[in-house]
């Protein structure tokens, strides 16, 4: 076994890896850029050398860097993780050529399932289904159109070199071709520097199942089971589960034996995924009717990892690790049972009712819920950020993994919300309350799954309010007078509980509630009860008002009939409740500081986050129509397209292509 290895990759994987290693008595350097430096992965690891600045191209793909810094940390191996270089044939080549040993297969391998166009070739030739498709050389733009035509809409453009849903096109008619070509390349050129395509047969109801597989230097190969991933948007992964729903053994029998045939046509060593493409043709009500296709094969440890070792019992890394030594495998096929459910959830910074757009901050609040620590346990939490960390938009938009296991699904889905529930994340958008709808919402509770799923439940995940007004309000005013009643504890003068002689008095909170103002109205009772007024005219709801200090610092509220425990965090005047439904924000307006405040300026659109211009689709004096394209952002290794909130004429460009922009600067004046 090794004495000391490099991980050259960053945040909760680098922490992962760290932590197996640490287990097994290895050694761990972390490699960091500029925005890393005081990261999580870099003090969970026992040294760490400084490789470049924030953006990747400087430092987390500099993999000559990487290697001379094994080098001279006397690093036996690498582990590269998932991402940046750990799909790269060469880089694997250069450790070999350094005396370095890459965690991870032979670039041979790499480079054969690397190309999605020639790992289908090799497919074809191994016996794994194919989807019908065109994986030719030839990127003549008016060939592959003829081609698309050929096979039959709708397609999907996909990048050959690409991944993580990055590169990809759903086209539904012949005259949307050539611009989804045009935006598949240009992504894919930016993400992997090769735009080469290749183009598919889109399949209808798909489910994204893939199988873990794993190889040895001994002849040795297993597969480890399925995974479900079929819930997804922007064809990126948002749940993933384990077993797949439906699927009968005999289905798993013959997924498992393709996905070990596909490993062998390329002498596989160590851990891969093997991706299918499912086709549903008589729907959820027939699984027996399924038909499995190869996608890809992912040549690294997946992200979604953890659901395998929860139904399996095995800690994958430590396989990674004692594979690369020259061990066998631990088990046989024969040896490997799975128990139980499991799913894991991807929490990210990003606002799911605004397109999925990444968002960038400060986790001024970051809580967990209570977990354990590895492979098996009902809840484990894989993250490598801490509170008061900042989410740059240098990196991917994932915070962390919060993973279940139950007996049963049911047990497993139960488990999971009460998890998301317990997590509170506070100074930037996350998907948490989204995917609390996801996995409430029929389709993913019955299993009715496929990679449309997000789309067919939309009007239950988008632009939901689990807790409402009159909960946010009560909260917000509770939290509001439980702050005075500590400032009165150390000054009397400060008292404003209502207290008087005589007569009742009434008290006014403006407030702010998605996006628009409300009031609530308190009424101080001469006896010092309290009744809380939210809202007014005939939407007004009324009640007695009480609450106290709980445990972990909630606050137990009763609000007419009902009692919830509810956690307010502020930040200013704005104020996160979470409650057992949901989480929400409410804002406690200061009326005087409101007074002074200048009217919002029109004509302008801004950025909605953090990124590079890619290209603008106007000029100075062009006439555009509301929901008209105007540019194209990308940030967080994802393109995405600004569109004209109104009509109007295009005043001025405020920006070129190739320039970086700040979340909120003017790109462009319309009037």
């Amino acid at each position: 076994m090794f004495d000391k290895i490099l991980i050259a990759n960053r945040g909760e994987i680098a922490c992962r890896v760290a932590a197996t290693a640490r287990r097994m008595g290895v050694k761990t350097v972390a490699v960091y850029s500029d925005a890393d430096a005081r990261a999580k992965h870099v003090a969970a690891c026992d040294e760490a050398v400084h490789i470049g600045a924030s953006a990747p191209k400087e430092s987390y793909l500099r993999w000559q860097a990487i290697i001379d810094a094994a080098k001279a940390t006397g690093a036996q191996a690498i582990h590269p993780g998932y991402g940046f270089l750990s799909e790269n044939a060469h880089f694997a080549q250069a450790c070999a050529d350094a005396g370095i040993v890459f965690i991870g297969p032979l670039p041979s391998s790499i480079q054969a399932m690397g190309l999605k166009a020639e790992s289908k070739r090799l497919m074809a030739q191994a016996g794994v289904p194919l989807v019908p498709g065109y994986q030719g050389e030839d990127q003549d733009p008016q060939l592959l159109q003829r081609e698309a035509d050929k096979i039959g809409y709708p397609v999907l453009i996909k990048a050959s070199a690409g991944g993580g849903g990055k590169g990809m096109r759903e086209v539904h008619k012949s005259e949307d071709f050539a611009e989804a070509l045009a935006s598949c390349k240009r992504e894919a050129a930016n993400s992997f520097a090769n735009d080469a395509v290749l183009i598919e047969k889109l399949v209808q109801r798909p489910r994204h199942i893939e199988i873990q597989i794993f190889g040895d230097t001994h002849g040795n190969c297993v597969y480890l089971f399925e995974r479900d991933c079929s819930v997804q948007r922007r064809h990126q992964k948002v749940l993933e589960e384990s077993p797949a729903p439906g699927l009968s053994p005999e289905q798993r029998r013959q997924m498992g034996e393709a996905a070990v045939a596909a490993a062998r046509a390329v002498n596989y060593v160590g851990a891969g995924t093997v991706e299918f493409i499912v086709e549903q043709p008589g729907g959820y009500a027939h699984p027996e009717q399924m038909q499995f296709f190869f996608m890809e094969m992912n040549t690294r440890l997946q992200v979604e990892h953890p659901v395998t070792e929860a139904i399996s019992g095995q800690d994958l890394v430590q396989w990674q690790l004692r594979v690369a030594a020259g061990e066998p495998l631990p088990c046989r096929q024969e040896d490997l049972r799975n128990t139980g459910h499991a799913i894991e959830a991807r929490i990210c910074a990003e606002n799911p009712d605004n397109q999925f757009l990444p968002a960038t901050g400060q986790l001024a609040i970051y809580r967990k819920p209570g977990h354990g620590s590895f492979v098996r346990c009902p809840v484990r939490f894989d993250d490598g950020v801490r509170e008061g960390d900042a989410i740059s938009p240098f990196y991917d938009s994932m915070i962390a993994k919060l993973i279940v296991h139950g007996g049963t699904r049911e047990e497993a889905l139960a488990r999971l919300d009460a998890a998301l529930a317990a997590t509170h994340v506070v100074g930037l958008a996350t998907n948490v309350q989204f995917l609390r709808r996801v996995v409430a919402s029929r389709s993913f509770a019955r299993a009715e799954l496929d990679t449309a799923l997000i789309e067919r439940e939309r009007a239950v995940l988008f632009g939901q309010e689990p807790v409402g007004l009159p909960l946010a309000a009560a909260a917000a005013v509770a939290h509001v007078l439980l702050a005075e009643r500590a400032l009165e504890t150390a000054d009397p003068f400060s008292r404003r509980d209502g207290w008087h002689s005589h007569g009742d008095v009434q008290r006014r909170f403006a407030l702010e509630f998605g996006g628009a103002p409300a009031s609530a109205s308190l009424h101080y009772a001469h006896c010092g009860a309290l009744e809380l007024t939210v809202g007014e005219g005939a939407d007004a709801v009324a009640g007695a008002l009480a609450f106290e200090r709980a445990g972990d610092g909630a606050i137990d509220l009763r609000f007419g009939e009902r009692r919830e425990s509810v956690t307010v965090y502020a930040q200013g005047g704005r104020l996160a409740v979470h409650a057992p439904r949901g989480a929400t924000r409410i804002e406690v307006i200061d009326l005087l500081a409101q007074a002074g405040s200048a009217q919002e300026e029109g004509g302008r659109l801004t950025a909605p986050m953090p990124g590079k211009v890619v290209s603008f689709a106007v000029k100075a004096g062009d006439k555009v129509g509301k929901g008209q394209a105007l540019a194209v952002m990308e940030a967080m290794k994802m393109e995405h397209t600004i569109a004209a909130p109104r009509d109007g004429v295009v005043a001025e460009l405020l920006y070129a292509p190739g320039d970086q922009v700040a979340e909120g600067e003017e790109l462009l004046k319309l009037k």
